[in-house]
């Protein structure tokens, strides 16, 4: 596989693209469904990889990014809890390289001469929880679901043994405690053996079995069940608990939790990697299964200065440990073409066992790849499930290659409509030129506009599409909201039915009213993802604002156009997606069609896009800021986190929509322009000002 620094611009888009789609797919599986289609170890390679291409091409951060997004959507056999504050997710490193660069980044943002003291936990692997204790009295247990909102499983969780019901000893009136339910190794082979005897479902692994015992309907199959919980982080608190993250744990075994007797003080790097090493070596000895070592900052304040970035916070990242490989056989290489006319070579293997999965499939990512490692049908190779969006093909064993093996010939053709398949200049992708004329195209964009994250519609998913699609009811995606009208024809289809014909109806009509933010994400614009999506519909706020800005961006030098590409997180890349996208008259006749149809809200959770109550009400909320000069008290980066964390909205260049210039020293052009544009500048002591009111 291509390390992610030898990605040209082009191959990173795609392969941010192929990562986004499948970490969305996985994410259902693991924490909705219970079913994980691959390890934790690889899964949490997989969105490394993501984070590390994102880091190195910041202008192609637009396919689905998975790097704001945590879990899944919680089950609607639950009740909904929102957390008071987000349950996110941690970035990884594999070697002590990469956490190196992640104490390096610390440093960086927070303008330390040297790297702060961790603490090192060992990494559970079972099912995140979050416990509210209001006066000492535990009132609500939530999965962490989205990381925005999860399962109410309060009745499930005063079963377990290791939470505590009232708190011992003295405790904020309100506070979140956050911790892992894990199955241990021995409780997992007794709960099979019993299932088996009673011909129940067999689980896969400890995780799946702590996470189907937890989010039971009935909370006395929960009380059956051996589950165990490790108390680790915290959320919301009325008052302050600790000063360091090594005392909170003190206090959480002082109120009665069970906290990792393994976890330990670490002062700097080199003792990181002992530790890891040290963990790593006894894994197999453990009770209970793990697949890393998490660290993180121990000083609270400087971790409350560091913040967030996307999923993850900047204080603490989770060392993982390696995957593992096998050897099979590449039987076929077969070519899939995608949404946006991408054909993506596919390697069809004898089925192998890796890690605990079969697998029979794994990328190719693209002809350069296969070139570079000379793979051909009848190989032997080395096989790796680990930062891929499939199994990767590590290598070639070539003193097996049969006789008379081919190399890879690229198709000139696109294998499902003809047309011919280019590769454009500096692109590494071929793509077919059929563009809503190759059915594949036609109906992966289809089948992209009803997914989850999209609009959601039960009842039409890829398999109704797709015979909707042959049979000339659906041919575009303003012809989804006609299919109501045309509920008897489809009970009359084989297969349906009058019930599921009216389900599926009433769960159109259901979805004509969409958050703009989805509505985005459903046009399947390339690059433009569940993030991108997020952005552009919170800085716009609405449809017709962002319609009306995008027509004119379509002007070179205009200040909509320049407006559009400063957003921080958009860039030029993306910004001309966007304006191509409106320069083709079909597109916005496509648009407005649609759009016509439904009602387009507020995006996803309101302008505030999740904001705490406080950023709420800051004078920055709803603010466009530009920074420019250097700041003295802060690192530019903590200032522009620091302002987004308030509700302001950070770009790169002063326009008409500018609210505020944040000047530091040696400002230069953007404070001249700033003063052309009358535009309200403020000197960093002003700033400071403005950041610690909010």
């Amino acid at each position: 596989m291509t390390p992610p620094e030898a990605l040209s611009p082009e191959e990173a888009r795609a392969e941010l693209e192929r990562l986004a789609s499948r970490i969305a797919e996985l994410d259902e599986a693991y924490y909705r469904d219970d079913a994980p289609l691959m390890t934790d170890a690889e899964y949490d390679a997989l969105r490394q990889r993501n984070a590390e291409i994102e880091r190195l091409f910041p202008d192609a951060i637009l396919k689905n990014s998975p790097a704001n997004r945590v879990g899944t959507a919680p089950s609607s056999a639950f009740a909904k809890i929102r957390h008071r504050v987000p349950m996110l997710s941690l970035d990884n490193v594999f070697d002590t390289e990469e956490f190196a660069e992640f104490c390096a980044r610390a440093r960086r943002f927070l303008n330390l001469p040297a790297s702060p003291r961790f603490v090192a936990e060992p990494k559970i692997d079972g099912l995140s929880i979050s416990l509210t204790y209001e006066n000492g009295i535990l009132t609500r247990a939530a999965t962490r679901g989205d990381g925005m909102e999860g399962e109410d499983v309060t009745a499930n969780v005063r079963t377990l043994r290791d939470v505590p019901q009232t708190l011992h000893g003295e405790a904020p009136a309100f506070i979140e405690i956050r911790g892992e339910v894990f199955m241990s190794k021995a409780a997992f082979l007794e709960l099979n053996e019993t299932q088996a005897r009673l011909g129940q479902k067999i689980f896969a692994n400890p995780r799946n079995a702590a996470a189907g015992s937890l989010r039971q309907l009935d909370a006395s199959v929960t009380a059956s069940r051996p589950l165990a919980l490790f108390a680790y982080a915290q959320g919301e608190s009325s008052a302050p608990v600790a000063e360091t993250h090594w005392d909170y744990l003190t206090r959480l075994k002082d109120w009665g939790f069970v906290v990792n007797p393994l976890s330990q003080l670490i002062e700097d790097e080199n003792a990181a990697a002992a530790f890891t090493t040290q963990i790593a070596a006894g894994r197999s000895t453990l009770p209970y299964d793990i697949d890393g070592v998490v660290f993180k900052i121990d000083d609270l304040s400087l971790q409350r200065r560091l913040g967030f970035v996307g999923r993850a916070p900047r204080w603490a990242t989770a060392w993982k440990f390696p995957a593992e490989q096998a050897t099979t056989v590449l039987e076929k290489i077969d070519i899939q073409v995608g949404r946006t006319g991408a054909l993506t070579p596919v390697a069809h293997l004898q089925a192998v066992n890796v890690g605990g999965v079969l697998v029979t499939r794994a990328t190719l990512h693209n002809e350069d790849e296969i070139a570079r490692k000379d793979v051909r049908e009848g190989d032997t190779v080395i096989l790796q499930r680990a930062g891929d969006v499939i199994p990767q093909i590590v290598s070639v064993v070539l003193e097996k290659r049969p006789d008379g093996a081919r190399p890879f010939a690229p198709l000139e053709h696109c294998p499902v409509c003809g047309s011919l398949a280019i590769r454009p200049p500096g692109e590494v992708v071929r793509r077919c030129t059929g563009g809503l004329t190759c059915e594949a195209q036609v109906v992966e964009r289809l089948i992209h506009m009803v997914s989850r994250p999209a609009f959601d519609i039960d009842g039409l998913g890829e398999k109704s599409i797709l015979e909707f699609h042959r049979d000339g009811l659906v041919s575009g995606p303003a012809d989804i909201f006609r299919l109501p009208a045309r509920e008897d024809e489809i009970a009359r289809r084989d297969g349906w039915g009058s019930l599921s014909a009216r389900n599926l109806s009433q769960a159109i009509e259901a979805r004509r009213s969409i958050p703009f933010d989805r509505f985005l994400y459903a046009l399947g614009i390339r690059r433009i993802g569940e993030t991108n999506a997020r952005l552009l519909a919170r800085h716009y706020g609405s449809f017709t604002e962002w319609r009306t800005q995008m027509l004119a961006a379509r002007q070179i030098g205009s200040d909509e156009r320049l407006a559009l590409g400063s957003i921080t997180g958009i860039g030029p890349t993306i910004a001309e997606e966007l304006v191509d996208f409106f320069a083709e008259p079909r597109n916005i006749d496509t648009l407005d069609e649609l759009a016509g149809m439904l009602t387009i809200t507020a995006p996803s959770g309101g302008l505030s896009g999740g904001l705490s109550s406080g950023a709420l009400d800051s004078p920055l909320n709803g603010k466009t800021i530009v920074f420019t000069g250097t700041l003295q008290a802060m690192t530019r980066p903590e200032a522009k986190a620091r302002a987004e964390s308030m509700g302001a909205k950070v770009t790169d260049s002063v326009s008409k929509k500018t609210d505020f210039v944040v000047t530091g020293a040696d400002a230069g052009s953007k404070a001249k322009k700033a003063a052309e544009l009358g535009i309200r500048t403020l000197s960093e002591e002003e700033w400071l000002a403005l950041a610690e009111g909010g």
